[in-house]
Formats: structure tokens, C-alpha cells, sequence
């Protein structure tokens, strides 16, 4: 088993942090919210982090079950990583980080990567305003999906979704309102920042 550090502090921040507080841990968790995903997917869709730091990264990951890796059925014969229900519940954690760091994001460094599936979490908010479904996002630089449930809970997806029920499109600067506040997503619709198309809605 890996060897961790630790805080030593008898405290629940503590020990939550001594899980998933090393540098990387929460970004893998954000891009395994959105599915099952091989290493080089995860790597790809994570630059900047070395192929030793990532696989030190998951092994401390599956030891604190967080994460499990399991093989998929031929004929893909290839293994993938995924979310514990223990993982899976550190959503709300990644919600409340990005609605603090979204005043800060402003425009896009030159040295910043951009994938589409990373302005998900900042729109639930903007989404779960409109109620159950599934909606499909598209930006510029890619398409993910935002799933409402009827109980409440929300989940999303990396690229389109199957059976989508509305289709939004827009761009990394109103997503970038729509996450701080300085838009609501009616106001981005009567504004023309973004279009949305609910043909397929089931009133």
C-alpha cells in the first residue's frame, strides 16, 4: 500500500484533506465525475500532470477508496478507472470549489488548457434551475451533458448524450457569467449569448 502523509490532526477537515488534499487528487476526481475513463483518456484530458505523478496519483486514490479500476469486457479489453460511492460523493465539494474560485477565473490565460466538459459544474446551478432532464451543452471547444434527476441530484457527461431533452449552446464567456452570477441563464437566453432548443422536452 502506498505510503501517505498525513496531518496528524484529530479533525474531519484533516482527514478529509489527508485523502484528498495532494495536488491532482480533486481534478482526477472532476474528470471521473463525468464517467469511467482509461489512464490515457485521464491523462490527456489532465495536462500538466507527469504519467508517474497520475498513476501515484490513483494508486493513493484506490487505497483510499476513492477510485476502483476494473477491466471491461472484450472485445475492449481495456481497463478503466471510476468513482467509489465514496468519490462520487465529493461532488458537492468540487460545486463549492468552483463557485469560489469562479470570480476569479476571468479571461483565459494563454498557458490555459481548455475542455468543454470542465464548465459542468459551474452550470448545474444555471441547469437544475430549469428543472429534471437531460440537457446537452455545446461550446466551441467540445460537447459534455448535465443530468437533472427529479430527486434532485445531478450528475454530467463527457461529450453527447444519448437521449438528450434540450440542447444549449453557447460559449466559455457565458458559461464563465452564468457560474459567477452575473448571469442567469434566462438572462443569457433573452440576450442572445446563448441558444437553447427544447423541441424534445417532455412538458
Amino acid at each position: 500500500m502506498p505510503r501517505r502523509r498525513s496531518y496528524d490532526q484529530y479533525c474531519a477537515a484533516a482527514r478529509a484533506l489527508d485523502a484528498v488534499g495532494d495536488r491532482w487528487t480533486l481534478l482526477i476526481v472532476r474528470e471521473l465525475l463525468a464517467g469511467p475513463r482509461r489512464y490515457t483518456d485521464l491523462h490527456a484530458d489532465l495536462p500538466g500532470v507527469s504519467t508517474d505523478m497520475l498513476a501515484g496519483r490513483l494508486k493513493d486514490m484506490e487505497a483510499a477508496d476513492l477510485v476502483t479500476r476494473r477491466r471491461l469486457p472484450p472485445p475492449a479489453s481495456a481497463y478503466v478507472y471510476e468513482l467509489t460511492e465514496r468519490g462520487g460523493a465529493l461532488l458537492p465539494v468540487l460545486r463549492a470549489l468552483a463557485e469560489w474560485g469562479a470570480p476569479a477565473v476571468g479571461e483565459p490565460r494563454p498557458t490555459d488548457a481548455v475542455r468543454a466538459h470542465w464548465f459542468a459544474i459551474p452550470l448545474l446551478r444555471a441547469l437544475e434551475e430549469r428543472g429534471p432532464g437531460i440537457t446537452q451543452v455545446t461550446l466551441d471547444e467540445g460537447e459534455f451533458h448535465v443530468r437533472i434527476g427529479s430527486d434532485g441530484t445531478s450528475a454530467y457527461g463527457d461529450g453527447p448524450a444519448e437521449a438528450a431533452d434540450a440542447f444549449l449552446r453557447t460559449d466559455t464567456a457565458t458559461c464563465r457569467a452564468l457560474a459567477s452570477g452575473e448571469l442567469t441563464l434566462t438572462e443569457a437566453l433573452a440576450a442572445g449569448r446563448a441558444e437553447l432548443d427544447e423541441t424534445l422536452r417532455v412538458p
